[in-house]
């Protein structure tokens, strides 16, 4: 038994190997595999073995230790947690033996997690589940759960939604007060915010969308003048009848965009207000903010302004009509036309075209991809993919929105504050790989600076004329950075635009229902709650959230539809991205994408950074962006919800140098 003095001196020497420790704070990054990484505040990451990888979960914010394993390796040893992010996930439940578990499906939790007897709320095997951290496993390594909803089953309608609501945490039900302040809105009661407005009830405005379009937030018009003409764009003004800092207007904030999912829309106002009372509805009246602006013959825009007006659209016109008209057709629907509509669809187009011309010699046009609509059954499963074709009334809605919103950014940057686009163009840690695509395969671009908003957009129209045996048009699509919000007007180099920011979705999107208090506050003075850098950053994640939960959910119903697929069946497609383990297929018939995997390819292949290509080791085979295939079906991966096809041919693709193209 050791005395008084040898347990002190233990324990001293237990408190100076404590002191003497290099304790290092960082944020655990999950892998696909059972070990993960933490990401250490001084930037640089420690790799966490499986046994350490099992006390954290995927974002902990923890201290951690490093311990020499071989010679020049180290890992990490977790110390402390100190916060912990993941609260809720989904995943399915399962009963092994005795033990009662959860099988996360959230990125990153890569083991089931035990669920004590009094937290199980009497679930099924299989069921999916909405649960809560119960216990934190840092101590042991055995965490627990509870749930809080069972969600369903695999195979009920609606299933796939549900549990994407879940899983991103979408609130599929308002809040309490913001239903009440809904329901005290009528026909009768925005009346009253008539007063002070123009009455623009008898001009003819019309509303261009696809039928079954409900949150109508834009009508045009447009009239010839001596110059040109005026195109008015009227965009529906929910900040009208919605008080700054209401319940409706913190639950958009914190919902921050309506979400299109396939079937059944997420919205980001009550239906009684983007469906309703704001929509710009036909034959009836409609409070908006109108920008009226110049266009000149050569497409240029003019002078602008904005007001607050009241508005009767004269008809719910849909993309196919407008066309229609366009090409000249005489169907019925068009000669029932009131003329006052005919002529100014008429100017419209005219104006559009103009528009374009304009953008597409001084800005830049994206490229025209082939679209498809997903049309649901019964069961809210796919039950046909149609192309969505895009025509010229599309592109004359894209045009009148482009003008308009341009206007904006040019009046919110004169007043020096605002909401605005930007977009930065290239990224800037794949600079020097763009470098060396440019030396080899367009020398002759490779002295522009991408960094400036004239050589972004001289790289990006030259490369689309490149014949150069690599696509590097498409190349440079990839690398391309993320748009951003920002309180300062800056370029908007994917739009070649020099500032940019939108008004025109304000029943979709919070960032135009706030840009319309700003542009509101400025001109008459209304109440504006401002943002600050925080809630903006908090408005982009959501906003990115949103748009992971509907490539989830459509990725689900695609991988469910392929199944349906023959699997002998030759079916034709473009390669559309590729990465070291294989590459991603487009098919031409219904844009489905599935993954032809390396390890199914004869041989071994390398990947190329420069040129995104893959290259067989020996005989140089090479599949790269843009490449014809024809592939089958293979299958699709449960857990990932991926399709995986098997390659059946592909076009050959030269291997001589570099062209400058012409």
């Amino acid at each position: 038994m050791l005395n008084a003095d040898a347990l002190n001196q233990l324990r001293q020497l237990k408190t100076d190997i404590k002191d003497n420790k290099v304790v290092l704070a960082g944020t655990v990054k999950s892998t696909n595999g059972r070990f993960g990484f933490v990401a250490l505040d001084e930037g640089r990451d420690v790799f966490l073995p499986p046994e350490e990888m099992q006390k954290v979960l995927p974002g902990d914010r923890v201290t951690v230790t490093e311990q020499e394993v071989e010679k020049g390796k180290t890992q990490g040893v977790v110390e402390e947690l100190l916060e912990s992010h993941l609260t809720t996930f989904v995943g399915r439940y399962l009963i092994r033996g005795k033990g009662h578990f959860v099988a996360p499906e959230t990125p990153g939790i890569n083991r089931w997690i035990f669920i004590p007897p009094k937290e199980r709320m009497n679930a099924q095997p299989d069921d999916f589940i909405y649960c809560q951290i119960h216990r934190h496993p840092i101590k042991d390594g055995k965490g627990q759960a509870k749930i809080l909803r069972i969600i369903g089953k695999a195979g009920e309608p609606g299933i796939e939604r549900a549990f994407t609501l879940a899983n991103f945490d979408l609130a599929d039900t308002w809040p309490e007060e913001v239903q009440k302040q809904a329901d005290s809105l009528s026909e009768d009661s925005i009346a009253a915010f008539n007063e002070g407005r123009e009455d623009r009830t008898a001009q003819p405005y019309v509303t261009i969308d696809s039928p079954g379009t409900q949150d109508m937030d834009d009508a045009l018009m447009a009239t010839p003048n001596a110059t040109g003409w005026t195109l008015s764009i009227a965009i529906a003004d929910p900040t009208a009848i919605i008080e700054p800092g209401s319940p409706a207007e913190e639950e958009a904030f914190n919902r921050a965009t309506a979400i299109y999912f396939p079937g059944e829309p997420l919205p980001m106002l009550p239906d009684s207000i983007s469906t309703r009372l704001c929509s710009l509805m036909s034959d009836l009246p409609r409070l908006v903010l109108v920008c009226d602006l110049q266009v000149n013959n050569d497409g240029s825009l003019g002078g602008y302004s904005f007001h607050q007006a009241v508005i009767r659209s004269k008809g719910k016109l849909s993309y196919e009509l407008v066309s229609h008209l366009i090409e000249g057709r005489q169907d019925d629907d068009i000669k029932a036309l009131p003329d006052e509509v005919s002529n100014s669809l008429d100017q419209l187009h005219q104006a559009a075209t103009a528009l374009r011309k304009w953008r597409a010699e001084h800005a830049l046009l994206s490229s025209d991809r082939p679209e498809f609509r997903l049309r649901l059954d019964e069961n809210r499963r796919i039950r046909v993919i149609e192309p969505a074709i895009q025509n010229e009334a599309h592109r004359l809605v894209e045009e009148c929105m482009v003008a308009a919103n341009r206007c904006a950014a040019d009046f919110l940057n004169q007043r020096g504050q605002g909401l605005f686009i930007q977009h930065p163009g290239l990224r800037d840690d794949r600079a020097d790989n763009i470098r060396k695509l440019l030396e080899g395969y367009a020398p002759h671009l490779a002295e522009l600076d991408a960094n400036t908003a004239e050589g972004f957009r001289a790289l990006m129209k030259h490369s689309d004329q490149l014949t150069a045996e690599v696509p590097v048009k498409s190349i440079l699509s990839r690398q391309l950075a993320r748009a951003e919000l920002g309180f300062e007007a800056a370029p908007h180099q994917g739009m070649g635009l020099a500032a940019y920011t939108t008004f025109t979705s304000p029943l979709r999107k919070f960032s135009d229902f706030y840009v319309h208090r700003l542009i509101k506050s400025a001109l008459w003075d209304t109440p504006v709650k401002a943002l600050n850098s925080e809630q903006l950053e908090a408005l982009q994640a959501t906003q990115f959230r949103a748009r992971q939960a509907a490539n989830t959910l459509e990725a689900w119903l695609k991988a469910d539809f392929a199944k349906t697929l023959p699997e002998a069946d030759p079916m034709e497609g473009t390669i559309s991205r590729t990465m070291p383990s294989g590459f991603f297929v487009r098919l031409d018939t219904n844009g489905l994408e599935g993954f032809v995997s390396c390890r199914d390819l004869d041989g071994k292949f390398g990947f190329d950074p420069v040129t995104l290509r893959l290259v067989h080791n020996k005989n140089g085979r090479i599949f790269q962006l843009e490449q014809r295939v024809t592939v089958s079906f293979a299958g699709v991966d449960d857990e990932r919800r991926q399709i995986n096809f098997k390659l059946l041919k592909a076009e050959e693709v030269p291997t001589g140098q570099g062209s400058e193209g012409g």
